[in-house]
């Protein structure tokens, strides 16, 4: 028997609901360019919809390697 979405609330992908709270956005095209900027993994389906992995944002603080913050005009400077 086939589960809708809205039935698979504890799988291994995030919700559409879900998304949207992540994201703030309801449009496919605007949770793609804001889940980029947020730097979460993602995939793209048949049907253009972001599939995020629950594991992807829900990983523990041991697993978190640290961000390190580089000013603009360094990364210029790299790139000339």
């Amino acid at each position: 028997m086939l589960r809708s979405v809205a039935q698979v609330t504890t799988g291994a992908f995030l919700t559409p609901d879900e998304l949207v709270v992540l994201t703030g956005f309801h449009r496919k095209g605007r949770q793609v360019e804001q889940l980029r900027r947020m730097g979460i993994a993602f995939y793209v389906n048949g049907c253009g919809r972001p599939v995020v992995a629950r594991r992807s944002i829900e990983g523990s603080a041991t697993e978190a390697s640290p961000r390190t913050w580089t000013p603009s005009v360094a990364k210029l400077a790299v790139g000339a």
